[in-house]
């Protein structure tokens, strides 16, 4: 497949990243050398220094010979104009980065689409929808579903009363078929487990669960589950907006900004019984004014990062027990993890997985980066008759060491695979995989 990523910014970067392993024909295209030369001398990919929205530049990278036109600049009018050039001149499929959530309403969606833009991604709203799933799986990091919820990816952090700490994998306490762990993030690192790995106090720990199970995975894990009644929302941002806007209306929830010219364009975007407060969040005696000892979650989503921890580690002091941030630096995703900030939201990598998914072959139904990992994703394969993942048990199969198979549906319902699995066709299969391994593991579904 031949892709042109026009925008060489933090999500063209991620792409970058992911596409590295990739057989595709990369090339994109940015304004700005520096963005270049740092894509250039870390990845083995073309880049052209051009305006992506000058026909002359597009026509010179080859855009008619493209598969998949990616506009991802950080200004929309700019991603929409070149999508519209891009397809004009020839791009099978164009994709656009935006703002304005009107715009990927389905009547709009179908109007763009005649104009030339096939496809639109709003990063913020998609950060919301993260974060809404985290208010509801209040006690886990991180959750995805799969299947219609047949089985879900739960991210775990384990405090010291949890009973499956100390314990290796190949003493069979795990093998009881209830939850498979797929992986493990431990001082920056994540960890496909083996059979000498044991699990340690303070370990993300990444789980494959039927929704039935999930009880007794919280259990095992030694977590507590509390409902979520009162919200603080720091930053009046598109994030905090759309997050508000998905908000039930039996959650008493507040924004809390601290420029006075955004409050009243925000009051008119929300839902009337969302309070919009004026005041700097940062400031202690303010939070406390705003009932923060009675909160229970705390929602940072500013423009800054590091206010973003700072505001949550305030929160966790005073007792707040689900504290989210949005953290745009890639580099402090650790440090927040380092820090206990409970889930880290990170809009640019959730984008670029949704985009990734549309290069990949047909046999992959689903595809997402871990949030708290950049360097893992979680990919649903279905299995086609014929397949090689069909005629073998999974413990028969050459499998890369950076990737696990953590669980499979079949009739609408979700197992845990074992070494002893067999996989039938029509099966959809959720594998844990390192970034560099998945091109490894798609060969096993054709």
């Amino acid at each position: 497949m031949r892709i042109v990523i026009a925008g060489a910014g933090d999500v063209g970067k991620y792409l970058a990243k992911m596409f590295r392993s990739e057989s595709h024909d990369i090339i994109i295209i940015d304004n700005n050398p520096q963005n270049l030369e740092t894509l250039s001398s870390r990845f083995d990919i073309m880049t052209y220094e051009g305006n992506v929205t000058f026909m002359k530049d597009l026509m010179e990278i080859g855009v008619n010979k493209c598969d998949l036109f990616v506009a991802v600049t950080s200004h929309e009018t700019v991603n929409m104009t070149a999508c519209i050039l891009a397809s004009s001149l020839g791009a099978k499929k164009t994709l656009a980065r935006v703002d304005n959530h009107e715009y990927i309403q389905p009547d709009n969606l179908r109007r763009f689409s005649k104009l030339g833009i096939n496809q639109m991604i709003y990063p913020e709203r998609l950060a919301a929808e993260e974060i809404l799933m985290s208010l509801k799986t209040n006690w886990q990091r991180i959750n995805m579903s799969f299947c219609n919820n047949s089985l879900q990816l739960i991210g775990v952090k384990l405090r010291s009363n949890a009973p499956v700490i100390g314990q290796q994998f190949n003493t069979g306490f795990l093998d009881h078929g209830k939850f498979r762990v797929v992986a493990i993030k431990r001082s920056g690192n994540t960890i496909i487990p083996r059979g000498e790995d044991e699990l340690k106090d303070g370990d993300i720990v990444y789980f494959i669960v039927p929704p039935e199970n999930l009880e007794f995975t919280r259990e095992q894990a030694g977590k507590d589950e509390r409902e979520i009644k009162r919200i603080l929302i720091m930053g009046g941002t598109r994030i905090g907006i759309n997050t508000a806007k998905l908000i039930p209306d039996n959650i008493s929830a507040k924004i809390l900004e601290s420029d006075l010219e955004k409050c009243s364009p925000i009051t008119q975007q929300v839902r009337s019984n969302i309070l919009v407060i004026n005041i700097d969040a940062r400031d202690l005696e303010s939070l406390e004014s705003e009932g923060i000892k009675d909160t229970d979650a705390f929602i940072a989503v500013t423009e800054n990062t590091e206010e973003n921890i700072l505001a949550c580690l305030a929160a966790k002091h005073y007792g707040v027990t689900k504290t989210i941030a949005e953290v745009e630096n890639n580099d402090y995703i650790q440090l927040a993890q380092n820090l206990d900030i409970g889930t880290v939201i990170n809009k640019k990598l959730i984008a670029a997985s949704h985009i990734y998914q549309m290069t990949l072959n047909e046999s992959v139904q689903n595809v997402t980066c871990v949030p708290l990992s950049s360097d893992a994703q979680v990919i649903e394969f279905e299995a086609k008759a014929g397949s090689k993942v069909t005629k073998h048990k999974l413990r028969e199969l050459r499998i890369d060491s950076d990737v696990n198979f953590g669980g499979y549906v079949r009739d609408g319902k979700g197992y845990i695979c074992s070494g002893n699995t067999e996989i039938q066709p029509g099966d959809h299969v959720i594998v844990f995989c390192l970034a560099d391994a998945v091109h490894s593991v798609e060969p096993l579904f054709n």
